[in-house]
């Protein structure tokens, strides 16, 4: 019986030093996890404590070319003269160079060149919206004639002069409060006609400048055929380079009252028949004039000036 007990107590014995065994491995094996563990802890908590010193987490700087054109929505349940044409791209379109315009009016032609660098917006709505055939067979409803303030008013569809594209943008590239006079002749046998009048010299808007309707600037634009002092706050947008003569026909045929009364309403219907905005290249700078032989010199030294070219011109 004694012998028995005994070989009880062994088995139980080496049963005990087997879990221990076990027990001892398990825990050496965990031992092992966690320094695995927590060295790539380590290495990724070093990784991002890197990172972080170098900026990689600091706010990203917003890309001012990324939007360019915020187009602003308008009412269009409060306003039933507004059309639905959609909106141009906030980005992306050229912010240098020019863009000839050309309004095909039932009267003539006039193409004008769109300043892309000063009015990026303006240019880039008026070529959306062209391009849509948004201008076609639409009347000009507006012809200003009063003291400082003689433009006609085009690209509202509805004719009445509070519609167009049911969306604006911010005032861009508005007038100087006054523009600088012409610097005094020098030669005294100039004639009188070459000096510019009063009105002209302080002029925010010369003649021939196109620009944008405030408020309703996302179709509506004006062509000022005389010089204008108004304080209206228009985008300028770019400058009639000719047929600015069809304009002026067009204000001399007169006014006659619109549907408010007002004295305002081109006695002639003008209709544009179709505008056309095309992407043109700058001018590259023109070549210095090649100096003169000494064996042939040239007439004058004006001769040898190199000529500014078109892209500098004002």
């Amino acid at each position: 019986m004694a012998s028995s007990n005994t070989r009880q107590r062994k088995l139980a014995r080496a049963k005990v030093d087997r879990q221990m065994v076990r027990r001892a491995d398990q825990e050496r094996r965990s031992r092992q996890l966690k320094a695995v563990f927590g060295g790539l802890f380590a290495l990724v908590l070093v990784g991002v404590l890197g990172a972080w010193g170098l900026g990689a987490f600091d706010a990203k700087p917003v890309d001012t070319v990324a939007e360019t054109c915020a187009w602003n929505p308008l009412d269009m349940a409060g306003n039933a003269n507004l059309k639905d044409a959609g909106k141009p791209a906030t980005s992306g379109m050229p912010t240098s160079g020019t863009a000839a315009m050309t309004i095909a009016l039932n009267s003539g032609n006039v193409v004008a060149e769109l300043d892309r660098a000063a009015a990026p917006c303006g240019a880039a709505s008026l070529k959306y919206l062209a391009d849509s055939g948004f201008y076609n067979d639409t009347k000009c409803h507006k012809l200003t004639h009063a003291e400082g303030d003689f433009a006609l008013a085009c690209g509202d569809p509805s004719g009445t002069g509070s519609g167009g594209a049911a969306y604006s943008w911010w005032v861009e590239n508005p007038p100087a409060a006054e523009a600088p006079s012409a610097a005094p002749s020098t030669d005294a046998s100039a004639s009188a006609a070459a000096t510019p009048s009063p009105a002209a010299a302080t002029a925010k808007y010369p003649a021939g400048t196109i620009a944008m309707t405030p408020n309703l600037n996302g179709s509506q634009f004006v062509i000022f055929y005389k010089a204008s002092t108004t304080d209206t706050p228009y985008s300028i947008v770019g400058k009639v380079t000719s047929g600015l003569d069809v304009v002026e026909k067009i204000a001399q045929a007169g006014t006659t009252a619109n549907e408010a009364g007002e004295d305002t309403k081109p006695k002639q219907d003008v209709v544009v028949k179709t505008l056309t905005v095309v992407d043109t290249t700058p001018a590259s700078p023109s070549a210095p004039a090649a100096p003169a032989s000494p064996s042939a010199p040239a007439a004058s030294g004006a001769a040898t000036t190199p000529k500014p070219s078109a892209s500098t011109a004002s």
